[in-house]
């Protein structure tokens, strides 16, 4: 499917925090409501992200001096975890999207700012190329952008793609050789520009709607305007880092909520208690009632800890030092770790407490916990533990990089 950005107007502008939130639970209620089939199906949610850039959602976070909302960090989180609630692919696609916009304020020209945050108003979207397979590590990067003239070419291939396929513009990580050695910039290519090449080849069992998979760039020009030195946001303290896992963060807290809510309904709708409960209905079994609110606390827990970490981001943002950012990096981690915690253990519980009819196919109930397990693997929260406890025993501030 090829899409068209307008010169016109098409997106609704949002002016508020409130009113990102009200747009956000709108959106997740109607996003809900075919989730379920989308996932059995595998089919991309083409339809509802046009609804996504529509509402106006995608560029709550352009600064207010651009025409944006310029939102709070406490507010996008929040927007983050409404919309995985109603579909955890549509709450996670954002992610990329919204890390470019960011990426853009803190280091664009006022050129690119004008040009991309213009784009992103009237409904343009943004994909990810960042990540490679068969690297080193993470960071070790194939893709290169090499001069040609004024301007510069492009040549690699990346995986994990989440956005591309739905994309006007894509952010491509790579190797700027002009910048110098091992040092990235982000390449800003239109989606359909010649030499690109979106596979849509993502197998992964959950988050199937993202639509995660391989782009290949075949000596794509690339204008140099529209290449943006992205090594200078971590070669100062700045908050790229933590801003791009607190949103994942909110998509796992979105998750255990939506596995949450669909564990009550499923008790109430089938009361069958246990033979040893010596009650009528299972949602009056004490066992049961306890696991439940197990579940509810590790939820809350969650919930209070992602805003928490959006809270300390926006202090970082009002005046960012090594202080400030180092704090809101590790705030960041703690949430990232207890949204992982909270949501693999009511996605697991979910089918404790409903029991053996809950496993059935047709239900497709497995699907918070698939969704859960594939996502909350994208930066092992082993390393953020260590992270915290290296920052509170020792004194020892995070690194700066993309994946704290």
């Amino acid at each position: 499917m090829t899409f068209a950005l307008k010169n016109a107007q098409v997106a609704q502008v949002i002016r508020s925090d409130d009113e990102a939130i009200a747009v956000a639970q709108s959106l997740a209620a109607e996003f809900a409501q075919q989730s379920s089939d989308r996932d059995k199906e595998r089919r991309l949610p083409y339809d509802e992200v046009e609804r996504l850039s529509e509402s106006g959602l995608l560029a709550i976070t352009v600064p207010k001096e651009y025409g944006g909302a310029g939102v709070s960090n406490v507010t996008l989180v929040e927007v983050l975890k409404i919309l995985s609630e109603g579909d955890s692919s549509l709450g996670q696609l954002p992610q990329n999207h919204l890390y470019s916009v960011e990426a853009l304020r803190l280091d664009g020209t006022e050129e690119q700012k004008r040009f991309f945050y213009d784009i992103v108003l009237k409904g343009g979207r943004f994909g990810n190329a960042f990540s490679e397979r068969g690297t080193k590590n993470v960071a070790d990067l194939k893709t290169r952008l090499v001069r040609s003239g004024s301007d510069y070419v492009l040549n690699g291939q990346k995986f994990y793609s989440t956005g591309a396929l739905f994309a006007h513009w894509i952010p491509i990580l790579c190797v700027d050789e002009a910048a110098g050695e091992g040092r990235t910039s982000i390449a800003h290519v239109e989606r359909h520009a010649e030499g690109v090449t979106v596979i849509d080849d993502w197998s992964c069992f959950g988050q199937k709607g993202t639509g995660s998979g391989t782009t290949v760039f075949k000596d794509v020009a690339v204008k140099a305007e529209h290449v943006l030195p992205h090594y200078l946001a971590f070669e100062r303290p700045t908050t790229m880092g933590a801003y791009s896992q607190v949103m994942h963060a909110a998509v796992d807290v979105g998750i255990a909520g939506a596995a949450l809510k669909e564990t009550i309904q499923f008790v109430r709708q089938n009361p069958r208690p246990w033979i040893d409960s010596g009650v009528e209905y299972a949602y009056e079994d004490p066992l049961l009632i306890h696991k439940i609110g197990e579940m509810s606390l590790k939820f809350h827990a969650a919930e209070a800890i992602l805003s928490r970490a959006g809270s300390f981001l926006d202090r970082a943002f009002a005046d960012m030092n090594e202080t400030t950012v180092a704090a809101a990096s590790i705030a960041v981690a703690e949430s990232k770790a207890m949204g992982e915690e909270a949501a693999i253990f009511i996605t697991n519980a979910f089918f404790e407490v409903c029991g053996t009819k809950s496993t059935l196919q047709e239900l497709n109930l497995d699907r918070h916990w698939r969704n859960a397990r594939a996502h909350t693997v994208h930066d092992p929260s082993r390393w953020k533990y260590f992270a915290v406890g290296n920052y509170y025993l020792n004194d020892i501030k995070p690194p700066r990089h993309g994946w704290i």
